[in-house]
């Protein structure tokens, strides 16, 4: 009978055991089938997904490369551009660029231009050389390089140098930077033949130039046909890096630069520049800039037959002949084309009243004169010179019956008194002027205010300003505050300063945008929402290259495009300086011809000493574009909408520069230059940055401090003076809050005397020594541009 029963043993259990199984014990039997789940596919599938995730995220960053590649470097792609750039003057760029375009031409034949297409490194290149000395030009340069070939002479330190970069090496680097580095190579020339000696200079020459250069950054010794002809290898499959801001927009470096007067409009013409379309396909109706001269609309761009082919087909008609062959032409659509918009054109009636009526006007006139006749009702035995300093009642619904009642003086408009008729024992005042009248009687035991200012009551103008001059230049905190100015004698503060008011808080009292706008502001554009418009005027540049054949031309063709209603004597300029300055042309994005308010953040250049003040005139090369504007310089804070001007751009520090200039979308980097004092003499980089934003309601303010000194102190009050000359002035600034330099804040109480002395009550106890401040403060904003684009004139 013990055979015939079935063993059971106690089930394993398992430590790596799912959560789900170790409950199943807990689970109904009805339930163990609805909630059961095939684990293994639901593993399965998921797995999958990831896989077939991560392998179509590989195949586009492969098809991605693929195509930048050949973007790059085949037979439709431009010309790679190779900068030249001596380090120091003493470098032979011209031996370096012959021996480059010898080593690249077909064998037999001799480069007669930059350009070279080499069948035998199955690549085009154009090589060029930035003159040394020329700011403007190797600016330039740098912004459609492709690769920054830094020249640098071992023969330099033999001679004993003891450095490889001059002064003017050194300050293009920065500018080249801040404009933003494509790919860089160093070529040292001049090295010896003992071999020792050679790799001792290599060495030295690496540890002298690694810290100013990119980490990336290659050194080739270029002396003989071998080693450039390993450096040409080598940059041929090395990957392009450009950066960002040159990827967005469509550019062209002109070749050729030619006018055709325009017969219609007398003083204008239409310019032709001719060159290689690069980064972006460029559209016919889109508006282009030309670097220095301004923004402007196409008349036609015409697709040439490209003069470098690297697959040159022979024929008996190939390259025979100089005419320019036109492979086809396009033609903007009026309907599509971008207007040239620059300037709003404001409304002179917009928000304007209705003129008022003679009745209107009539009725205006007899309140002013029945406010000027007004009498004031004073206490009995208030003297003339006590009276002055009561306000007078504001009340428009003060009856007329509690004058006969009154027993008081009344005053005149011209402060004669007189009594009034005895038949009451009492008299009306309003809170202020009763609490003034007290405490015009106290005021001798607190702090013997009436007899404070007959010292000074009897100097001169001259006296005073002395006394001011002497106390000033007696404290040293005036270098701690800039914005510290004088009130003028001759001039009652109230009309000097109307413009500015007080803040209870820079950070948190409010400040409308929109209140008291200057006349330019009717001039200018602004955005509801700044980022989502970039953001379409991006998708829609990108669907416009992508989905329009019709009216884009593709990037690598060699086109001449006619720029339209180019004034005559600026294109004859241009076309002069052509021979030595390069000329760049660069499509623009939607809005970005139109004007506004654009902020940048700068930093001065370390190499420039003398001051820069706000408004000062100075020109700003942003990406491609170049304008001439006056900025404001402001600090940058964060946790507040509202930012102090600061009157100078000072060192080692960064701030934010508002200038009034055409939109254009960020990130873009900037350099700002200055014209050089004397005729002929160059423009000297003064500060660099890039674009922050594009915001007309950025409140930028101008602080003032307005000080005046102790003469009476008494615990928490005290009587100032010389921050104001009249006692209207005090009582227009008395809602303004004081402070000290000591940490104390107050509050103006009454004005003291008939020269400007006012009495203050403090939150703690003042010294004689402190120096009483009022902060004041007013919106600012740029300088209107007399002209925007005056960079040929220098």
């Amino acid at each position: 009978m013990a055979g015939s029963r079935v063993q059971v043993n106690k089930a394993h259990k398992s430590r790596f055991s799912s959560k789900a199984s170790r409950q199943v014990h807990k689970t109904s039997r009805i339930d163990k089938s609805r909630i059961s789940k095939p684990e293994r596919n639901v593993v399965t599938g998921a797995r999958a997904a990831r896989i077939q995730r991560n392998k179509m995220a590989r195949d586009q960053k492969r098809a991605a490369l693929l195509k930048e590649k050949r973007a790059s470097s085949g037979s439709s792609s431009p010309p790679r551009v190779i900068v030249l750039f001596g380090l120091s003057a003493s470098v032979k760029l011209n031996a370096v660029a012959k021996d480059l375009l010898a080593l690249l031409s077909p064998e037999g034949t001799e480069a007669s231009s930059a350009t070279v297409a080499s069948p035998n490194y199955k690549l085009r290149i154009t090589v060029l050389k930035a003159p040394h000395g020329d700011l403007l030009s190797c600016m330039e340069l740098a912004k459609v390089a492709d690769l920054i070939a830094f020249v640098a002479s071992a023969s330099l330190y033999c001679e004993g140098g003891s450095s490889y970069i001059d002064s003017f090496g050194a300050q293009c680097l920065s500018v080249f930077r801040a404009i933003g580095l494509p790919g860089t190579a160093v070529l040292l020339r001049d090295l010896p033949v003992e071999q020792k000696r050679r790799q001792e200079l290599k060495k030295i020459c690496f540890s002298s130039l690694a810290s100013e250069l990119p980490e990336d950054c290659k050194f080739y010794p270029a002396d003989t046909k071998d080693e450039l002809h390993k450096f040409i290898w080598l940059f041929k499959e090395q990957r392009l890096t450009v950066p960002h801001w040159r990827s967005q927009r469509p550019y062209l470096m002109a070749q050729e630069v030619d006018l055709v007067p325009d017969d219609c409009n007398p003083g204008k013409c239409t310019l032709l520049l001719s060159g290689y379309l690069r980064s972006r396909s460029l559209s016919v109706n889109q508006l282009v800039h030309v670097s220095g001269v301004g923004d402007f609309q196409l008349g036609k761009v015409d697709v040439l037959k490209d003069p470098f082919p690297l697959n040159a087909k022979k024929g008996p008609n190939f390259m025979d002949s100089d005419e320019v062959q036109v492979v086809h032409s396009l033609v903007p659509d009026p309907m599509k084309q971008e207007p040239l918009l620059v300037e709003n054109i404001p409304d002179p009636l917009a928000g304007e009243q209705t003129w008022p009526t003679e009745a209107e006007m009539a009725e205006a006139d007899m309140i002013h004169k029945r406010k000027k006749s007004k009498k004031k009702m004073l206490p009995r035995g208030t003297s003339e010179y006590q009276a002055a300093w009561i306000l007078e009642d504001t009340d428009d619904d003060y009856s007329d019956s509690n004058d006969d009642g009154d027993d008081g003086m009344v005053l005149n408009e011209r402060g004669t008194g007189f009594s009034a008729q005895e038949g009451s024992s009492h008299w009306d005042l309003d809170e202020d002027q009763a609490s003034l009248s007290l405490n015009l009687r106290d005021s001798d035991e607190e702090t013997e205010a009436d007899t404070a200012m007959t010292d000074g009551e009897n100097l001169t103008k001259e006296q005073i300003e002395n006394e001011i001059r002497k106390i000033k230049d007696a404290h040293a905190e005036d270098e701690e505050f800039p914005d510290e100015v004088d009130t003028p004698l001759d001039v009652p503060a109230r009309r000097r300063f109307a413009k500015y008011r007080g803040l209870k808080s820079f950070r948190t009292s409010s400040w409308d945008p929109k209140e008291s706008l200057p006349p330019e502001y009717a001039r200018i554009f602004a955005f509801d929402n700044f980022a989502r418009t970039q953001k379409h005027v991006l998708v829609k540049a990108l669907n416009m290259e992508q989905g329009g054949e019709d009216e884009c031309i593709s990037t690598g063709s060699y086109v001449r495009i006619h720029v339209k209603e180019v004034p005559l004597d600026v294109a004859s300029k241009l076309s002069v300086l052509s021979r030595t300055f390069p000329v760049l042309a660069c499509g623009l994005l939607q809005h970005e011809s139109k004007m506004s308010v654009l902020h940048f953040s700068i930093k001065k250049h370390d190499a420039y000493n003398d001051p820069i003040k706000s408004k000062e005139l100075l020109i700003f090369h942003v990406g491609f574009r170049q304008f001439v504007a006056r900025p404001i310089f402001s600090s940058d804070n964060i946790n507040s909408d509202k930012h102090k001007m600061e009157r100078f751009l000072h060192a080692g520090r960064f701030a934010i520069a508002s200038v009034y200039a055409p939109i254009s979308f960020p990130p873009l980097p900037l350099i700002v230059l200055k014209s050089g004092q004397g005729e002929g003499a160059p423009a000297a980089v003064v500060a660099l940055g890039s674009l922050r934003s594009i915001d007309p309601d950025r409140i930028i303010l101008k602080k003032i401090i307005l000080t005046g000194y102790p003469q009476r102190v008494s615990k928490l009050k005290a009587t100032v003076r010389y921050m104001f000359h009249n006692p209207e002035d005090v009582r227009w600034f008395k809602p303004v809050e004081v402070w000290t330099k000591c940490g104390r804040r107050g509050r103006i109480k009454e004005p003291v005397g008939t020269h400007g002395a006012m009495k203050c009550i403090f939150n703690g106890v003042v010294q004689q020594h402190d120096t009483v401040c009022m902060s004041l403060y007013k919106r600012v904003y740029p300088k209107w541009p007399e002209q925007r684009f005056t960079i040929l004139d220098t």
